[in-house]
């Protein structure tokens, strides 16, 4: 048995924080009322509502009005796609997004092209980083939407998301982001950023899951994911879920007033995971932009090695990581990031994704740094591959 387990897949998901469950307590019991009565439990509720809504809106430099609240970043992914699809249709029904966006962006665009609509999936560089050039060069006349990730939940790199923003500006067209990964973890303001429409989920910065929440600038239109009764503005139906969302605003309360303080400590971590492990372990690549990623995002693919084998016996050793995204663990195919980066399949199938959070600690990475090194060789040790590799090397 090991002491303590060490997490290490917060990209993934991250546990709910004390402050935030202490929010939230209070709106299971005590103050339960539906945000639509107008009986005094009823209106605790619905200015809980507002409340957390100002938060969020503050958080990444919107307007209250601006936030609307769904179940997930997923939900949100689908509503801004769906939703501007079914809006500006009469205008055009062409949409640009990236190989590398999240299954949630990815199948909804593959249900719009079933739907008649033309879809452009731009192609990124080595280090995950998609080619302001290609976004401009992919813009046509019947252009309604670009949909870019501000950073990938995979590999961690960031994209020049104030740059497309501008384009899409320049020509017309409106700009969504799945900011799911970026909120908590980056600075955001989606004036500076020409962003029109933004995704975050709860889960991704110490809030509860099954929350998350759209931003939709004032003047876009969008139609109606969900229908219903008149909730959210009439936009999105279902009765509130009203402690998550208490939640929801009272973590990314939190994730915002210490975020250059955490993001120091946690990039310091990330970059002595990185530079122990290669220096330590041979035949390895870091995948990602080498600077322009996230503060806690490890991803290192290991030649010679299966990345199921190295995540089952780290999980041995008591450290939880993943081999790619976790909403596509269960399949056997590689990552599709790791392709697009140009990465083979055998070395895409030995990767390793560390995602660091609130936590971890030097000492974490100093486990880490003794136990992947040994771990690595072991299994090269039952590898042919390697062995043919290592007999090259004698002659």
């Amino acid at each position: 048995m090991v002491d303590r387990i060490i997490y290490l897949d917060h990209a993934a998901t991250t546990y709910v924080k004390p402050e935030v469950f202490d929010a939230m307590k209070p709106y299971f019991s005590e103050h339960f009322g539906n945000a639509s009565s107008i009986y005094s439990i009823g209106r605790e509720s619905k200015k809980a509502v507002e409340e957390a809504r100002e938060k969020v809106a503050r958080a990444i430099g919107a307007q209250p009005r601006e936030i609307y609240f769904t179940g997930s970043g997923s939900e949100a992914d689908n509503w801004a796609l769906k939703g501007v699809a079914a809006a500006y249709k009469q205008k055009g029904k062409h949409i640009i997004t990236s190989k590398i966006e999240h299954p949630a962006v990815l199948n909804t665009c593959k249900y719009l092209e079933k739907e008649g609509f033309e879809v452009t999936y731009l192609p990124v560089d080595g280090d995950g980083l998609v080619s302001l050039e290609d976004v401009r060069n992919a813009i046509k006349e019947n252009t309604i939407l670009i949909s870019i990730m501000f950073a990938n939940n995979e590999i961690g790199t960031i994209q020049p998301i104030n740059e497309i923003g501008a384009i899409a500006r320049e020509k017309g067209v409106l700009f969504h982001t799945d900011a799911v990964q970026a909120v908590g973890n980056v600075a955001i303001d989606v004036e500076e950023l020409n962003v029109d429409l933004l995704s975050l989920s709860g889960h991704k910065f110490y809030g509860p899951k099954g929350v998350g929440a759209l931003y939709v600038r004032k003047g876009v239109k969008i139609s109606s994911l969900i229908h219903g009764g008149q909730q959210e503005r009439g936009k999105r139906a279902s009765t509130e879920n009203i402690p998550s969302i208490v939640g929801l605003g009272r973590a990314i309360e939190l994730a915002t007033e210490n975020m250059e303080e955490y993001n120091k400590r946690i990039t310091e971590l990330r970059e002595k995971t990185i530079e122990g492990l290669m220096a330590k372990v041979p035949y390895i690549k870091l995948n990602g932009h080498r600077t322009k990623r996230l503060p806690g995002n490890v991803n290192i693919s290991f030649q010679f090695i299966e990345g199921e084998s190295l995540l089952l016996m780290l999980d041995m050793k008591g450290v939880c990581g993943s081999s790619g995204s976790a909403c596509s663990s269960g399949s056997l195919d590689p990552s599709h990031v790791l392709l697009a980066i140009g990465l083979t399949h055998e070395i895409a199938h030995g990767s390793l994704r560390l995602s660091f959070g609130d936590d971890n600690t030097l000492e974490d990475v100093e486990y880490l740094l003794k136990e992947i090194p040994n771990i690595v060789s072991r299994l090269r040790d039952m590898s042919p591959l390697y062995e043919a590799v290592k007999n090259k090397q004698k002659q």
